[in-house]
């Protein structure tokens, strides 16, 4: 019999990686000036041992004022460069997990308090707040300052931002990158006719909103030519009018044809009147979708927490790969855990194999 379909290798472009199961990105808002600090190495340096195929770096913003929060990391300078180098740093000589960083701009959403603290939006004239952007000037919800409609130089502006955080992280050599179109944050909005209400190239028809994100990709692909590029989408907006899944299908289609090398649908984020029906598995049908009408591999995320179920999702061809966020951060052994329940061989340091439980002898396979 052949072994569980989770854990069989998979190529993203030109890398190989161990097994299907994807760290998600997730923001930790705990960067100063946009430089990671000793928290990003013990969180990413412990996920870094979790056994999964890949890990994503969060939201790492292009732009000063693309971040969501003041405590948000970024890659847009030489001291920002500096602080990932140093947790790369950190991490590589103790796990040879292929690690990518998700490059984002939070647009409208940006200039907002730590989450802990309540998330609101902060207006410019607030400490730690800034003037947002976005593709029109449009809140994001009610009582929001109004961000400032990106005009064309603002565009290009942008764009050359994503470009120069794509050679900063091809410097720091990094695996991959994931151009972040999902959750409602910049390319989201161009995306969405909810957010974006342009009346040039870059708004109206679904040619025109794709544009834009499409222009950004493009940049990041010939920044980055030595390893896979891939993004994270919302496959709607969960808003009647919004974005829907046949134009994340459309989308899609347009990135396969410029090189992209995988495709993580998540959901949501662009409007706070979505209504999301939350359960095991709800956002898989979109993933679903996604991987029917293209070839690259197809990425499936959300309340996915159970060995069985993770299983199915790739056994049945919903997607090729699943990814865990609030799953691993409650479990960071998740995947030891799934390849014991299903009979697979998932990889361990040296200094952990004497932990190894007698009934399950074969799990842990070293990094030589």
């Amino acid at each position: 019999m052949s072994g569980p379909k989770l854990f069989e290798p998979i190529r993203l472009g030109g890398l190989s990686l161990d097994n299907r199961i994807v760290v998600a990105p997730m923001c930790q808002y705990s960067a100063v000036d946009g430089c990671m600090t000793d928290w990003h190495l013990i969180h990413l340096g412990g996920l870094a041992l979790s056994g999964a195929g890949l890990l994503t770096i969060e939201a790492t913003s292009v732009l000063p004022e693309g971040r969501i929060t003041y405590a948000d990391i970024g890659l847009w300078d030489d001291a920002t460069e500096a602080a990932l180098r140093r947790t790369i740093e950190g991490i590589r000589p103790w796990s040879d997990m292929p690690i990518a960083l998700q490059l984002a701009h939070a647009g409208r959403k940006a200039s907002t308090d730590l989450p802990w603290k309540g998330g609101r939006h902060l207006p410019p004239g607030s400490p730690n707040a800034w003037q947002t952007v976005a593709p029109s000037a449009v809140p994001f919800a009610e009582g929001d300052h109004a961000p400032q409609a990106l005009d064309i130089d603002g565009l290009r502006r942008v764009r050359d931002a994503f470009a120069a955080a794509a050679r900063r992280a091809a410097r720091l050599g990094l695996d991959a990158i994931q151009v972040h179109g999902a959750h409602g944050y910049l390319l989201h909005q161009f995306l969405s006719p909810l957010s974006n209400r342009r009346d040039d190239a870059y708004g109206g028809s679904l040619e025109n909103r794709l544009r834009f994100p499409l222009e950004v990709f493009d940049a990041v692909r010939e920044a980055f030519p030595d390893g896979p590029v891939t993004i994270r989408v919302s496959g709607t907006d969960w808003v009647p009018g919004g974005w829907d899944v046949e134009q994340t299908i459309a989308l899609a289609k347009a990135l396969e044809s410029r090189g992209c090398d995988a495709i993580h649908v998540s959901s949501g984020g662009l409007s706070p009147q979505q209504q999301i029906p939350v359960h095991p598995s709800y956002q898989v049908p979109l993933a679903r979708a996604v991987k029917a009408e293209t070839t690259m591999p197809v990425v499936a995320v959300g309340l996915i927490t159970g060995f069985e179920q993770a299983e199915a999702i790739v056994a049945t061809g919903d997607a090729d790969m699943i990814a865990l966020a609030r799953t691993i951060l409650y479990d960071p052994r998740w995947p030891w855990h799934a390849a014991a329940h299903l009979g697979a061989q998932v990889k361990a340091p040296d200094q952990y194999l004497r932990c190894q439980p007698r009934v399950h002898k074969d799990l842990f396979k070293t990094r030589g």
